[in-house]
């Protein structure tokens, strides 16, 4: 669905014309409120807020009409757009929940609803770290309290360590997001979050030893936050604590099927692959076109022709991005033949693997794709952040559209390097390789 949401005066008269749009219903983005009020990043301060959501619109379709589904309120907790909360909250249109009055700091319904149902220790829980996320102490110390009236081992925890000021500060000053504490709970949900955050310092002592301090972090019951750990290690070029994570024999190397990870995928898209060897002792390297374009593989690559030059795929579901696990942007639509060619085109730009680029260039691929590492724009836009000239001059050089815009913040890739980046020697950069490029037409 194409809506631009910018657009206030069209979606009134797109509302005018077509009704029938605000009752629309999508369970994988929340209807056209989720496309309004979704953030790709924490949108926890105004100016965040107002970079990743559409505030006024969300207005425009609540007064409108428009279906509110449960994940859209969901999503506002998740993404702590506080502004959006409260508009929620002021149209009626928030669950009357004990999480909800946390994240508000509403201390009178917080109270409230503990004297209404006491005794359920993961909805407390729940509350707490969301009354952390949205920084309301006094009502985080008295979910605190309640949570370990319901659960002595974690007041003896607790107590016995950090104390329960500096416990409540942790979770307040780190903003948890690193594992679902509702589900395993506040104490080895601090655990976990203290690993991380060694793994987000650089602190290899740190992480390491809490890890061998606590070996149920390494148990199967916690693969999924040791995949974590990997994913994050990744994106941050952090080989040396996946190497220390694999040395102390977790249990993800002995899971089969390995589980689910966006470790490999973020090793092609964010330049990693250097940690290809660490990530494959757990997941095999996918046969498909963007990994072996990714990876250099020409031979391999050519392989995905057919005689006359043409894509010879096979099922596109079983290349990237459809095979991602985490959801595609619906502005990119479903995964055809060109996704895939682009999505390969991208990885050997970023891997410099031009000989492959080419390749790609002259059997389909689109130089001015709107592919981008997280949402539409272009190759060029996500070599903005990869402080990458030799590969930003290689796609100028092959003539790619420089005036392309992404999809959040209508701005080029000279835009992004500006004012996004605030580097006014690579926006000059930009600047001055296209209007070299037009001398050369």
């Amino acid at each position: 669905m194409g809506v631009d949401l910018l657009n206030i005066e069209g979606l009134k008269q797109l509302f005018a014309e077509y009704p029938t749009l605000l009752s629309w219903r999508d369970d994988d983005h929340g209807g056209l409120l989720g496309f309004a009020t979704d953030a790709y990043g924490d949108a926890g301060d105004p100016q965040r807020e107002q970079w990743f959501t559409r505030g006024e619109s969300a207005d425009l379709l609540i007064d409108a009409g428009a279906i509110v589904m449960p994940s859209v309120c969901a999503g506002l907790l998740h993404s702590r757009a506080k502004g959006l909360l409260q508009l929620f909250q002021r149209k009626g249109l928030l669950p009357r929940t004990l999480k909800f009055f946390a994240a508000l700091g509403d201390l009178d319904a917080v109270r409230s609803a503990l004297r209404e149902n006491a005794n359920d220790a993961a909805s407390v829980n729940e509350a707490f770290i969301h009354s952390c996320r949205f920084q309301h102490e006094a009502i985080a110390s008295l979910l605190l309290d309640r949570s370990i009236t319901l659960d002595a081992e974690l007041g003896s925890h607790v107590d016995r360590g950090p104390g329960r000021s500096a416990f409540l500060r942790h979770f307040i000053a780190n903003k948890p997001n690193f594992v679902n504490v509702a589900e395993t709970g506040l104490w080895r949900g601090f655990v976990m979050e203290r690993i991380g955050r060694a793994l987000h310092d650089g602190d290899l002592t740190s992480f390491v030893d809490r890890l061998r301090h606590e070996a149920w972090t390494l148990s199967d019951a916690c693969v999924t936050f040791q995949v974590r750990l990997i994913e994050v290690a990744t994106l941050n070029d952090r080989g040396e604590f996946i190497t220390a994570l694999l040395d102390l024999d977790p249990a993800v190397l002995r899971r089969l099927p390995p589980p689910p990870s966006q470790a490999i995928e973020f090793a092609f898209t964010y330049t990693k692959t250097r940690l290809l060897p660490l990530l494959l002792r757990i997941w095999p390297l996918p046969d498909d076109l963007p990994h072996a374009a990714g990876n250099g593989d020409l031979a391999r690559v050519s392989r995905w022709f057919d005689a006359e030059g043409k894509p010879a795929l096979g099922d596109v579901a079983n290349h990237a991005p459809a095979t991602s696990v985490h959801p595609r942007e619906p502005q990119w639509g479903g995964v055809g033949v060109q996704q895939v060619l682009d999505t390969a085109l991208a990885w050997s730009v970023l891997n410099h693997h031009f000989g492959v680029a080419d390749f790609l260039l002259e059997h389909g691929a689109d130089i001015n794709t709107n592919w981008n590492s997280h949402e539409p724009a272009s190759i060029l836009h996500t070599l903005v952040f990869e402080d990458d000239y030799e590969a930003m001059r290689f796609l100028i050089d092959r003539g790619i559209d420089m005036t392309i815009k992404d999809y959040r913040w209508s701005a080029t890739a000279w835009g992004w390097a500006r004012y996004a980046k605030n580097d006014e020697k690579m926006a000059q950069w930009l600047e001055e390789s296209e209007r070299q490029r037009q001398l050369r037409r």
